[in-house]
Order: C-alpha cells, then structure tokens, then sequence
C-alpha cells in the first residue's frame, strides 16, 4: 500500500528528523502516553486517515511494531509448517463457524440449558450498556470494591473497566500486557498483545511511574519485568472475591466455557475467587467438545506460535468445594445479531481473535493499531467494526475502516479460519457507497461518471489509449511517475507511485500481433467452414512449419 515512508513522511510534510522528538512527559518518565480512553471502545472519534497521519509520526512505535510482528510471524510459520494437515484444519474450522452461524439460535438455547442445570446463572445482554449493569450489580452485592479480570476482548468493547470505576469498583487487569496498558493509561493496539506497540525500556519506566510497589534498581530484563508484575499481582489474586473473565469458546452440548492463556493468571482469577462473572460474545459458541479440538490446534499456533497454550482452563457450571461456587455467565450481543443478517459480512464472526492478519498486515505495521480508532485494529477490525456499529454513513469515522486496506490478501491466507477478508472489505465498501448516493457529487463521483463514459464507447477508448502513452513525458528515471496534477487520480498518488503506461497501446500491439510477415492481416476465420487454411507463400507461415517438419 505505502511504496516508501519517506514519501508518504514528504507528502504529509513530515520531517523524518522530527520524528524521534519526545514530548515533555516522555522525556521525564521514559515513555510517550498513548490514546486517551475514550467513552466508545469501537469508536475513538478519528478516521482512519487522520488516525494513520497521527501514529506514522511514531517512529519507536513503528520500530517496536515491526520486530515483534516479524518475530511472532516467524514463530507461527515453524509451527504451522509442522502441521501436514493445516489446510484440512483450516476448512474445518471454518466449517464449524459457518455452522455456528446457520444454527446460532439452537445451539444458544442448548447452551444455556447446559450451564442452568450445571449450576451457572445465565444473563443476556443486549448492548454493552445492558452487560456492564448486569456485571456491575452482581459486583454490587457482593460489597467489593476491587475484582481481578483475565484478558477479554468483549470487555474490552463495552468499556467494563472505565463503567466500573465511575462507580467505586477498580478491575485490576492480569494479563501482563493488559496490565502495562492499564498502567499507562493506555489502549490497546493489538487483540492478542495489547502493549505490542512499547519495548522493555517503556515497560520498565511504565512499571516505575505507575506501579507503585516496583522494586528498585529494576532492570529492563524480560524475567525481571515479568517477576516485579508477578510480586504486584500475587496480591490481588489471594484478595480478590470476585473475578471477571471472557471466554475463547463455549460448548454448547455440555454448559463448558474455556479461556486459552499462556501466562496463568487467567487459571488464578478462575479458580481463586468466589464469584466468577464471564463476558461472552454470543458468536463464540461451538456445537461439541470434538469441535474444540481443531481450534485447540489452530489458536495456539496461529497467536503466539505454540503448539498449545501453557494454561489452557475449562470450567463447567460451579462444582461443590472446587473453584467459585457463583458462577453468573453475561451472553453479549452488542450489534452481532446485525452482522448475522450480512451473508457476507456475517464471516467475521468467525474470528477465534488469534490477531495473525494484523501479524501479516503492511498497513497494520505501518500504522499500528491505534490508527484505527477501536479495540478491534487491523484488518479483522476493518470489517468487525463497522458492522458491529452498523458505521456506512460517510460522517461516522468508523465507515472509513474497510478502505485501510490494499487488499493483498495476506490476512486471508494467514486466517486460521478461512475469513476471506478482501472480500468482505469489498463488500463493505459496496455498502458504504450504495449507502452515500445522492447529495452534492464529489470528485470520485465525477470521475466515474467520465470513465463510465469513456468506457462505454469503443471509439473513446481507443482515443484515450492513443493518449495514455503521453504519460511517459512526467514519469521519472524509475519508469513511474510519482505524481499525477489530475482531480480525483490525485488522491491515489499521494502515497503510491503509478508504474508508466507502455509506449504501444493494446489495440495496436494486438493489429501488429495479427498481421504476417508480409504485412497483409491474416484472412478471417468463415463462421461455416471454420479456419481458413493459410496460402503456401514462399516464406510464409506454412512454409516455414514446412521448413520445420523436414528439419
């Protein structure tokens, strides 16, 4: 999408010498803050180009971005080039998702039958607003204060953290990179690793400004990092009465819900407390307990490039003596029934949230994951967002997201569950424009209607293919041409260089292409005797396979 950063930087009037300049606050503690939390999750308020203009300027960010995408790429290339049946897995994933999708309702009803008779309290919710006073009044009840939480995306969405502190509940987050951004009163950039975008030298300065209890003369050692989170954390767990978690998947035949995780903190928050209170997306459900066992090989390999999570925890309604003994399980929907009724765009509910098509993205490691303005970047977010929000009308930033794409196809190919992302961002863009007819034309309206033209008329075409050669006049040493002084065609070199068109046109490369070695046009097929056979001209055509035959 973006030839070069130095010309996108030229074009944004960005000096490359500014951008390793550091903010006051950044200067002192060792770190720059990140997006301010904001009142919507899904949506932050920016489009994405004013968004990627913002966080392009980044350059340690974009640095940190690129080693650890490429290292986690390259992690779950070794894994999945073990796997002699990736392909096979892949489809059957995919398979149990578009099932889950034709039979969302049943497998719902079945679901929460299992979980009431197992011991569980089922809620459902309709909107975040609905989920987070749900959670909040079983908090309520319980006469706490603080609860512990395992990372959750769906959480994530509603904003739970930020309702329950206007309310004089604090939720700890304990999942290390959770935490660093809860510290840094941050965002997440990525839905597998939220802080991917800082380094250790950031998480160490992030731990001593904002922990509190970090000891001293920390180093920026990944094990001393992860030792000081561990000495803060221990706390919580052993106080903590109620714990708030998500769910990778639940199983419908038997009430199960599951949560994959590779620190174990997620086993503490669901085993330690007396109340769990699990948020789950009506779209994570899965028929049986076989089905678990292909994303239990796709997830772990396709997120972090392991074989199998180091903790992986399943727990089925409450058990006497063992575990919480309240269990209360909150079913969101917040816009995916929406999305159910788009036979397109219905795909992206299959996501299983590994975050490989943000590892492989160009865009997402230019850009990163705040440039997209919600909890869900990169180009699964491209096409959830949108749809979540029902976000087609041109004044809602969140339209422009399924155009942050240059539709390479990567992500597709990485999607452990075949999610053809290129085309539902087409899709989407279909919608988008179908949704914004009307009204005052702009410049791209203008250009299609001239094209449209142009193109419906033989003789123009080939009037303007005798003009496009001209281009070669502005096209630099290179054979592109870096600019091009046109409304519209403009826009689209702004960050591209445009390859020079050829120097002969396809029609006359085509009537050179038909006529013989002696200039005359080959004889016309007749449509009721087929092919006419060539004359034996002395050097044509047939006496040259002649030639060839004796030879």
């Amino acid at each position: 999408m973006i030839d070069s950063i130095e010309k996108l930087a030229d074009k944004l009037n960005l000096n490359p010498a500014t951008w390793q300049e550091s903010s006051k606050e950044e200067n002192e503690l060792g770190w720059s803050p990140g997006h301010p939390i904001p009142e919507d999750p899904l949506r932050w308020g920016d489009r994405f180009p004013d968004g990627a203009k913002k966080t392009l300027r980044k350059t340690q960010m974009r640095r940190n971005l690129g080693y650890a995408t490429t290292k986690i790429r390259t992690k779950r290339n070794t894994r999945v080039d073990e796997m002699p049946d990736w392909e096979e897995l892949r489809e059957a994933g995919s398979n149990i998702k578009r099932n889950v999708a034709a039979n969302q309702v049943e497998l719902l009803e079945q679901f929460e039958e299992n979980v009431k008779a197992r011991g569980g309290i089922v809620h459902w919710a309709r909107d975040g607003e609905e989920a987070n006073k749900i959670a909040f009044d079983i908090i309520k009840a319980k006469q706490v204060d603080e609860v512990v939480k395992v990372k959750s995306m769906a959480t994530q969405e509603i904003n739970f953290n930020e309702y329950l502190k206007a309310r004089g509940v604090q939720a700890w987050e304990t999942d290390l990179a959770e935490m660093i951004v809860q510290l840094s009163e941050d965002m997440p950039s990525h839905i597998v690793v939220p802080a991917i975008h800082r380094n250790r030298a950031e998480v160490k300065a992030i731990f001593e400004a904002r922990m509190g209890d970090a000891p001293e003369n920390m180093g920026n050692e990944p094990r001393e990092l992860a030792m000081a989170a561990r000495a803060h954390l221990r706390k919580k767990f052993l106080s903590a009465k109620v714990a708030i978690s998500g769910a990778n998947m639940g199983i419908a035949e038997s009430g199960t819900l599951s949560v994959f995780e590779s620190e174990g903190n997620g086993r503490m928050c669901l085993t330690l407390p007396e109340t769990l209170i699990t948020v789950m997306g009506i779209e994570k459900i899965v028929p049986t307990y076989r089905d678990v066992e292909v994303f239990s090989q796709l997830l772990p390999r396709s997120a972090t490039g392991e074989r199998m999570n180091p903790y992986t925890s399943f727990w089925t309604g409450v058990t006497p003596g063992d575990g919480p003994q309240e269990f209360h399980l909150i079913l969101l929907d917040n816009g995916r029934t929406n999305v159910l009724k788009d036979p397109v765009g219905r795909e992206a509910l299959k996501c299983i949230r590994c975050g490989a098509c943000m590892n492989i993205c160009p865009v997402y490691q230019h850009v990163g994951g705040h440039a997209y303005n919600s909890v869900y970047p990169g180009p699964i977010g491209a096409i959830l967002t949108p749809q979540l929000l029902g976000a087609f009308d041109h004044h809602d930033p969140a339209s422009t997201l399924p155009f942050a794409s240059s539709l390479c196809g990567a992500c597709y190919d990485a999607c452990p569950v075949k999610i053809n992302i290129p085309e539902i961002l087409v899709h989407l863009r279909h919608r988008y424009t179908e949704a914004n007819r009307g009204g005052v034309p702009s410049g791209w309206d203008i250009g299609m209607k001239a094209s449209a033209k142009a193109m419906s008329s033989g003789k123009t075409m080939a009037a303007a293919g005798k003009v496009m050669p001209a281009g070669n006049l502005i096209a630099g040493p290179d054979h592109k041409i870096g600019h091009i002084p046109l409304p519209v065609v403009s826009n689209w070199t702004f960050v591209r260089d445009v390859p020079a068109p050829p120097t002969q046109t396809f029609r006359d490369w085509w009537k050179d292409r038909e006529q013989d070695s002696t200039g005359k046009p080959e004889p016309t097929p007749s449509p009721a005797t087929g092919p006419t056979e060539p004359a034996e001209v002395p050097g044509g055509p047939a006496a040259e396979s002649t030639q060839g035959e004796t030879k």
